[in-house]
């Protein structure tokens, strides 16, 4: 019994920080979130930080503002490892994720559908890597303008104008590792 109750307290001691993950996932600040959920913004920063204990009053309007469920936030000692989150269609881009929300870094199986020309390119903050698992990808970066083929890999700073397409008449199967500014941007636009 008195083991049992150390694992809840350890996990009520989690939710502070999955909420603050879950929050900088959405770009938003401390701000952002309290004003949505009705509270002030040092209650939230509390929570977060694990200074002041998570009650229903207070996750219920969290959780809404994020989309979450509150088991969610609350999960047991021995969770499901696989993932379990929507295929994205986007701008005729396929991107399947392949790790959790809020890990460190963000992993997605992405299908590029052929273009003649690439998409414009386009700057952001963050990191990408990309592995070719099938097919041909084209990455215009700055002024380079390369044809990636299988197994071949690139990492780049998404300072730098970018833009990847599949070439060559057939999609490209790709393999995107993302830092969270990278994820965050390649999502909310379509990943070109």
């Amino acid at each position: 019994m008195q083991n049992q109750q150390g694992g809840a307290m350890e996990e009520l001691r989690r939710v502070g920080p999955r909420l603050r993950v879950l929050r900088q996932d959405r770009g938003w600040t401390l701000d952002d979130l309290a004003e949505r959920a009705g509270m002030s913004p040092s209650t939230l920063s509390r929570l977060e930080s694990g200074k002041r204990q998570a009650s229903l009053e207070l996750l219920v309007p969290l959780t809404r503002e994020l989309g979450v469920r509150l088991d969610d936030l609350v999960q047991p000692a021995q969770h499901d490892p696989r993932v379990r989150r929507s295929t994205i269609r986007r701008g005729g881009l396929v991107i399947v994720p392949l790790s959790p929300e809020g890990a460190p870094f963000a992993t997605y199986r992405i299908t590029y559908p052929p273009r003649a020309d690439p998409p414009p390119s386009r700057t952001h903050e963050g990191y990408e890597w990309v592995y070719v698992l099938s097919g041909r990808l084209r990455l215009v970066l700055g002024e380079q303008d390369l044809v990636l083929t299988r197994g071949e890999a690139a990492e780049f700073d998404t300072r730098t104008p970018h833009s990847l397409s599949a070439t060559g008449g057939r999609p490209a199967h790709v393999l995107s590792i993302f830092s969270h500014d990278g994820e965050r941007i390649h999502l909310r636009t379509g990943a070109d």
